[in-house]
């Protein structure tokens, strides 16, 4: 059955996540070295068949919230309400001008959402209208009274744990919604149990349980732990690189520009300690060198911003499904001193790769007058990554 050509996503963000403990908001929260929210966003953002991601935020969160999504495509975010309820009305509300056919509606606090569950919940929807992901129960449940007697075990083979996207016909769940809004009822607690009241047959089709959603601080420290297992993979890079002085007035180290009795000779903006620590994350792929991705002989990058070469490196492990565990540059020269600038270059090579600046290391060291770096005819740098991939199923050899 053909899918609708229009199917919109709502991110459910406007809550506080207090059950999570101390550190804000839980969907700004990093896990595996991205934001949560940023996650549960990134599977909706890139998937084709969506046309629009509508995010709900709460008004207090807007800085926030932009900084944690950076780079992802989504919709203006919209203010949400007291209730979980309330802020799914309003993302519904916020889209209605857009007429989409299906909407899926998701919690940020779920990050490990996956394509294909979206995709199952796209053709749900187009062909019952109304549809949640469930899993199956696998412990046995008690229904416990109020003296903490057990009352009642129910029969664990028709229950199931409901997850989202829950999918609906955009028409049909914006308008139970508005119903609930003038009925006075706030109290539902998902939109398949709101749907239900509105007389909606609410189908399943098949969740994912790794599509939890996180509320204690037990649940970030199970799933840092699952993420550091999945990338196994710890692999080590180097890179060095070197630059002679020519005419000119400042540097670029580190990705900050330096005053300086001279320039560097070179064809981009010369900046060896980025390029050394691109040589070493793309070393620690096992993906060629900075000259084969960015080769000298090209004009485009005559004069070239070396950050443009790191996001690239750090883009390339992202493709690979992994992340960056740690950089180091050792800039080798007698001027200009790096002391005083150690720190804005840690800052700025964070800022470039969205790395914590506790994982990121900037180190100098002079040669002692001599070499070439000694007689201050230039400048090199050395570096390391350290990088984590997923296994995959090459193990050892090929």
């Amino acid at each position: 059955m053909p899918r609708p050509e229009r199917t919109a996503a709502i991110l459910v963000a406007a809550g506080r996540g207090l059950r999570a403990g101390a550190g804000g908001p839980k969907q700004y929260r990093e896990i595996g070295g991205q934001t949560v929210i940023f996650r549960a966003m990134q599977a909706f953002s890139k998937h084709p068949d969506i046309f629009a991601v509508q995010p709900v935020v709460n008004p207090d969160d807007a800085a926030v919230f932009s900084e944690a999504v950076a780079g992802l495509r989504h919709q203006p975010p919209t203010n949400g309400g007291a209730t979980r309820q309330a802020s799914v009305h309003a993302g519904l509300e916020a889209l209605a001008a857009e007429k989409p056919d299906i909407v899926l509606i998701h919690d940020a606090a779920r990050p490990f959402v996956t394509s294909a569950v979206i995709s199952r919940a796209i053709d749900a929807a187009g062909r019952t209208g109304a549809a949640v992901p469930t899993i199956p129960v696998t412990d046995t449940i008690k229904q416990v009274g109020d003296a903490g007697h057990v009352e009642a075990t129910p029969e664990r083979a028709w229950l199931r744990i409901a997850q989202t996207p829950q999918a609906f016909r955009f028409d049909v769940i914006l308008d139970a919604h508005r119903r609930a809004a003038r009925d006075g009822r706030s109290d539902f607690t998902d939109d398949a149990a709101l749907a239900e009241w509105a007389g909606l047959t609410v189908a399943t089709f098949e969740g994912d349980p790794a599509n939890m959603k996180l509320t204690t601080p037990e649940d970030f420290i199970r799933e840092e732990a699952r993420l550091a297992a999945q990338l196994g993979d710890i692999r080590t890079g180097t890179g060095y690189d070197v630059h002679a002085f020519g005419d000119g007035d400042h540097l670029m180290l580190c990705g900050v520009r330096v005053p300086h009795t001279r320039g560097f000779l070179a064809h981009s903006d010369g900046d060896v300690g980025l390029h050394a620590l691109v040589d070493a994350i793309l070393g620690a792929l096992a993906d060629g060198d900075i000259g084969s991705h960015f080769p000298p002989s090209d004009p485009q990058w005559k004069g070239a911003a070396s950050d443009k070469f790191l996001k690239y490196a750090v883009e390339r492990v992202a493709a690979r499904g992994g992340r960056i565990a740690n950089l180091e540059v050792t800039m080798i020269c007698e001027r200009p001193k790096i002391g005083p600038l150690r720190d804005t270059m840690r800052a700025r090579i964070a800022e470039i790769t969205g790395l914590n600046i506790s994982r990121v290391a900037v180190k100098a060291t002079t040669s002692e007058r001599l070499g070439f770096t000694g007689r201050e005819e230039g400048i090199a740098a050395t570096a390391s990554a350290t990088i984590r991939l997923p296994w995959d199923d090459k193990g050892w050899s090929e």
